[in-house]
C-alpha cells in the first residue's frame, strides 16, 4: 500500500470517527436542553454508511463498535425514562447492527467483482501482449537466420549481411527493453527540482534530431524557478520520447514548440507540432500497451510516458486533429 493510500485511508477513519462523536454530542445537547422526546439516532446511519462504502464489512463492523459506545450513555440515567424507551433503543441498535451487515457484505461482494473482472481483463491483456512480442520479434528474426544463413553458404556481401543481422539484432533489443520497462513498477527517486532545467535537459536531447530534420526546437517558459518534487531522470525520459514524437510528425520547415506554465496550482508542460495530426482511431488507442501505426515502433513508448507521468501523480492528455498537427500536454502538481 503507497504513502497516498494510508493517507487517504486515516482522513476517512478521522472524518468517520469525528462525525461519530458529532453526532453523540448533539444527541447530548438536545435531550439536555431542548426534550428527550427528539431523538438523534437516525443520523448514526451516516458515518455505518460511510465506513462500509469505504472499508467494506470490516469497516462498518468496527464502525458499529464505536457508534454502539457512543451511543450507550442514553441507556443509563435520565437519559432512559421508560421500558418503551429502552426498547426503542435496543430495535435502534438491532436495525443499525443489522444494516450494516448488510451494507458491508453487498460492499464487499462488489469488490470482489469487480477485482474477478480485473483478473478476467489483466490475464486476456497478457494473451494480447504475448501475441504483440511475438509478432514484433518475428520479423528481425527471420531477418537474421535469413542472412546467418546466406553467409554460411557463402552468398551475397558479407558486410551487408553482417550490418543487416545488427539491426535486427539491436531493433530485438529495444522491443525487449521497452517490455521490460513497461513491465516493471516504476520506482521514482523523488526529490526537489526545477522543472526547468527537466525541459532543458530533454530539448538539449533532442536538438540533434530536430536539426538532421530541419525542425526548429523552442521552449516557451517563465524566468522564475519552479521547484517541484519529480524524478528528474524518469521525468527528462517521458519528455524526450514526446518530443520525439512531435518531430517525427513534423516536416521540414516546420517547428515543435514547448511551454511551461503554472496553472491552478499545476505545472503545465505542452509540446506542440504542426504536423500530420492524428485520427481519432489512434488518439482514443495511443496509451494502450503495443499499439502502434509507425514502421518499427514498439506501441510501448506513450504507454511508459503515461505510467511515469501519473507515478508523479500528474496527468497527460493529448488534442489531436489531422491536418492540424498534435498537442500533449502534462500537468504536474506544483
Amino acid at each position: 500500500m503507497d504513502r497516498v493510500t494510508i493517507l487517504k485511508e486515516k482522513r476517512y477513519l478521522i472524518f468517520i470517527a469525528s462525525t461519530a462523536v458529532l453526532i453523540t454530542l448533539l444527541h447530548f445537547l438536545v435531550f439536555t436542553n431542548y426534550s428527550t422526546l427528539i431523538v438523534l439516532e437516525e443520523l448514526y446511519y451516516v458515518p455505518l454508511l460511510l465506513g462500509a462504502l469505504w472499508f467494506g464489512l470490516k469497516g462498518a463492523l468496527l464502525t458499529y463498535v464505536l457508534v454502539s459506545l457512543l451511543y450507550l450513555p442514553f441507556f443509563f440515567g435520565g437519559w432512559t425514562t421508560s421500558a418503551l424507551g429502552v426498547a426503542e433503543r435496543l430495535l435502534h441498535l438491532i436495525f443499525s447492527g443489522i444494516f450494516t451487515v448488510t451494507a458491508g457484505f453487498f460492499v464487499d461482494r462488489e469488490k470482489k467483482r469487480r477485482q474477478q473482472v480485473e483478473r478476467e481483463r489483466y490475464l486476456a491483456s497478457i494473451g494480447q501482449v504475448s501475441t504483440a512480442i511475438v509478432h514484433d520479434l518475428k520479423n528481425p528474426l527471420i531477418t537474421i537466420l535469413g542472412f546467418a544463413r546466406r553467409i554460411r553458404e557463402g552468398k551475397g556481401n558479407v558486410d551487408t549481411a553482417a550490418q543487416a543481422i545488427t539491426d535486427s539484432a539491436q531493433n530485438m533489443q529495444k522491443i525487449v527493453h521497452d517490455v521490460l520497462d513497461f513491465s516493471k513498477p516504476v520506482q521514482l527517486a523523488l526529490k526537489e527540482e526545477d522543472m526547468r532545467n527537466i525541459v532543458n535537459q530533454a530539448c538539449d536531447a533532442c536538438r540533434e534530431k530536430a536539426a538532421g530534420g530541419d525542425i526548429s526546437l523552442s521552449i516557451d517558459m517563465p524566468d522564475y524557478t519552479m521547484n517541484i518534487l519529480v524524478d528528474g531522470f524518469y521525468m527528462v525520459r517521458a519528455l524526450v520520447n514526446l518530443i520525439n514524437n512531435a518531430l517525427e510528425a513534423s516536416g521540414k520547415g516546420q517547428g515543435v514548440i514547448i511551454t511551461v506554465a503554472v496553472k491552478n496550482k499545476h505545472v503545465e508542460i505542452s509540446i506542440k507540432d504542426h504536423g500530420a495530426g492524428m485520427d481519432k482511431e489512434t488518439v482514443e488507442n495511443i496509451f494502450v500497451p503495443f499499439y502502434t501505426k509507425k514502421i518499427g515502433g514498439t506501441g510501448l513508448g506513450m504507454s511508459i510516458t503515461k505510467k511515469i507521468i501519473e507515478g508523479h501523480h500528474g496527468t497527460i492528455r493529448i488534442d489531436s486533429y489531422p491536418g492540424k498537427g498534435t498537442e500533449v500536454v502534462i500537468e504536474l502538481p506544483y
